[in-house]
């Protein structure tokens, strides 16, 4: 996306809400944000996701979702997101799966994965998540990737796809099952590096671009080191993992339409129709009134979410409030976004445009990490069991 500004992050407008650290990372991530969104002049698609991947490298992002104790901040992670949907939705994406690729590695802890992870959080090498399947997506335990004892290690067979980061990764967090009759008891983690024999790339082609692709598994051995956590965890693990993202997702949701917002409200004051500007048009002044209404809302959401996150308890999940964070600023950035291209009229539409680029690059917020649909049965759920959230 050319162009873009910094923008203010939500340290701006509700600053009573946020510690002194959470300013300091405000301005670094402000500070970057020009280096990044300039990431998208590189020359092709691949060129352009290299530039994003040294830009974050650069501003020192990547240690935010690699850290070696595998402690992430939800907080300064929604902080990031924010600003990187705002300036790049391609390196909030690519941002984003280096850090559910490297979760499990943290999460299951020891000195050698601490190790590795260094690299990662340098951006010095790109970790991908592989877990969509073409026939299991929300339902997790339904995966068929198959891994298969041999000798002291394993071999897995099986097909991902919509797999984030691939062209880019040189590692992924695998999850497959050593026993399909124990469902999700029977998944686990593996770490696979994707340059092993056995393993194949395709390029797909999303209609927001960022590096996406298809996995396929034939015969891939690795080493019985390759197991992140104990064989049968792998499920514990994805869903650590999904409930540290989710609420991010929100963030980046968050981070979109404020872009969206900035560019229909300059574009409308200097906007001339019937002999005034648009933005004195009292229709146009209702737009913009939803959209400042469905954001605000969206990134309080949010904000509760990551504190609820980052202030739980070891092993205590916050499944509802992140799941009403996602859903909410998700479908209120596609709200306020759908706007903004209404208030540009005729070049809301045209290739190329900034609030164009947004319409397409929030569409799959709504689906990854939890279809909306998801988040409404999670929610759902905990209302009819009386679980309500805990602010």
């Amino acid at each position: 996306m050319s162009d873009a500004a910094a923008g203010r992050l939500s340290t701006a407008d509700l600053p009573m809400f946020f510690e002194p650290h959470h300013h300091d990372l405000a301005a670094r991530l402000v500070a970057a944000a020009p280096a990044i969104a300039a990431a998208e002049a590189a020359a092709d698609e691949p060129a352009r996701d290299r530039a994003a991947v040294a830009a974050m490298a650069d501003a020192g992002l990547f240690a935010l979702v690699a850290p070696p104790d595998g402690a992430v901040d939800a907080w300064a992670l929604c902080l990031a997101r924010e600003m990187l949907g705002h300036a790049s939705p391609r390196a909030d994406s690519i941002f984003a799966v280096q850090g559910l690729g490297t979760y499990a590695l943290g999460a299951a802890g020891g000195a050698a994965r601490a190790a590795e992870l260094a690299a990662f959080a340098r951006g010095e090498r790109v970790a991908a998540f592989a877990l969509t399947e073409p026939d299991a997506g929300s339902d997790v335990a339904a995966l068929t990737t198959r891994a298969t004892r041999d000798g002291d290690g394993w071999i897995l067979d099986g097909d991902k796809h919509l797999i984030s980061n691939l062209g880019l990764a040189d590692h992924a967090t695998v999850l497959a099952t050593v026993d399909p009759a124990a469902g999700r008891k029977g998944i686990t983690a593996f770490w696979v590096p994707l340059d092993a024999a056995g393993v194949t790339i395709t390029r797909q082609d999303p209609i927001a671009p960022h590096p996406l692709g298809a996995l396929a598994l034939r015969g891939c051995r690795v080493g019985g080191d390759a197991v992140i956590g104990p064989v049968g965890g792998g499920f514990r693990l994805a869903m650590q993992t999904l409930d540290t993202y989710r609420v991010s997702v929100g963030a980046a949701a968050v981070g979109m339409a404020r872009r969206a917002l900035d560019e229909a409200a300059r574009f409308v004051r200097a906007r001339h129709q019937f002999g005034k500007s648009l933005a004195d048009q009292p229709l146009v002044q209702a737009h913009l009134a939803d959209m400042i209404v469905d954001l605000d809302a969206a990134r309080l959401l949010v904000l509760r979410a990551a504190w609820a996150r980052d202030r739980a308890a070891a092993g205590v999940r916050v499944t509802t409030e992140v799941s009403i964070a996602k859903l909410a600023a998700t479908e209120a950035a596609q709200r306020v976004i759908d706007r903004a291209v209404q208030l540009f009229g005729g070049r809301g539409v045209l290739a190329g445009a900034v609030v164009e680029h947004l319409y397409r690059a929030i569409r799959p917020l709504r689906i990854y990490e939890g279809t909306s649909e998801i988040q409404r049965t999670i929610i759902g759920r905990a209302v009819a069991a009386a679980e309500a959230p805990t602010p």
